[in-house]
């Protein structure tokens, strides 16, 4: 089964063909300043790979889509429902499934949602102390980057040679998150109803308390939409650093007070959260490094783990700061493992998607 996986950008379609279940890659590529996805699609070399169906890595679909579906009406409907909680993800993917849609008639679309490998939290890590009405509506913690965190609860024992038990997955880059996985399932994260909380982001803000926003859309007079604008495009690393984009290279580049404020502020979050879910997990075996921040800047690594010594954290200079690839960056026999990690979010959503459609065909066969 030849699985199609876009990754959607607002202004970009990245793409990957995978043969499944062999995961073997068939073909690859990125268009850039996308303004019509139709068009994007019709440039993918369907002649030289057919493709059996396309899995998207769709984003929030509330209580009732925290899996992997057929990408039908439900899912449509869900993803409209949830716009406010991700308005960029969400908009994005139903584009793309209404372009995907057109342009490949007759071939199953599914839709892997971000927020399955987080089902697994227990309730008391999901809930928040809001009314219940508001529970009733899908106000909870969902979780994000989970494909991310799966693979990454995936290839870590399979490179230590062993079961993992407690492991801290930091995925670390334009957007972050952390989780705590125990036994392989996550049993907490940084990000809650939305992705915009937790960590701060390259332009998106962390948490932050509810009333501020209250209070300034009180002052200034400013509607929902002027705020989630600001908070989602002129917030975190970007907002407390005055560089557009947020880009940890342009900060550590900048040197100003800002830039610097901004550092300290992602690596002190970061280092807390780890020392938050050592406690959750009840301590800890391994943490894994990955994301474009997680996998490439040794420094902020550094920064997060040397203060985490009295948990067990150590690390290797050298193997820290001129190793490449998947690696051990921690001594050997360190009672914490700390290993860098590159994602691939891809094969998770094709490996979910293929056993969703394998079900499916046995099940039509019978």
């Amino acid at each position: 089964m030849n699985l199609l996986v876009p990754n959607l950008g607002s202004t970009s379609l990245k793409y990957r063909i995978l043969r499944m279940p062999e995961e073997e890659p068939l073909a690859a590529g990125k268009f850039e300043r996308v303004a019509d996805y139709e068009a994007a699609i019709r440039r993918i070399p369907f002649d030289s790979f057919p493709v059996d169906a396309v899995a998207f890595k769709t984003v929030h679909g509330g209580p009732d889509y925290c899996g992997t579906f057929l990408a039908d009406e439900g899912v449509k409907a869900a993803l409209e429902r949830f716009l406010p909680a991700a308005p960029a993800h969400n908009r994005i993917y139903l584009e793309g499934l209404r372009a995907f849609e057109k342009a490949l008639p007759g071939v199953p679309l599914v839709a892997a949602f971000e927020t399955e490998f987080h089902a697994t939290m227990p309730g008391y890590a999901r809930t928040y102390g809001v009314p219940l009405d508001w529970r009733e509506a899908g106000i909870q913690r969902y979780g994000f980057h989970g494909a991310s965190h799966q693979f990454v609860s995936e290839a870590a024992p399979r490179m230590l040679g062993g079961p993992v038990r407690r492991l801290v997955s930091c995925h670390l880059g334009g957007s972050s998150s952390i989780c705590a996985i125990l036994d392989g399932r996550s049993i907490d994260t940084t990000m809650g109803f939305s992705p915009q909380s937790g960590l701060e982001n390259a332009t998106r803000h962390g948490d932050v308390d509810l009333f501020a926003a209250l209070a300034m859309m009180e002052w200034r007079g400013w509607s929902p939409r002027e705020v989630s604008d600001q908070l989602a495009k002129g917030g975190g690393l970007a907002g407390l650093s005055g560089i557009a984009g947020g880009d940890v290279r342009d900060l550590e580049a900048a040197g100003t007070a800002e830039a610097r404020l901004a550092l300290d502020v992602f690596v002190y979050q970061v280092r807390k959260t780890i020392g938050a879910y050592a406690a959750v997990l009840g301590g800890l075996d391994v943490i894994v490094f990955t994301g474009g921040i997680g996998e490439n800047a040794a420094g902020l690594r550094r920064r997060i783990c040397w203060p985490l010594e009295f948990l067990g954290v150590t690390l290797d200079p050298d193997r820290n700061d001129h190793g490449a690839g998947d690696r051990v960056i921690s001594p050997a026999g360190s009672a914490v493992t700390v290993l860098v990690l590159t994602t691939n979010e891809e094969v998770i959503v094709a490996r979910r998607a293929y056993a969703l459609l394998t079900r499916r065909n046995e099940a039509a066969s019978r």
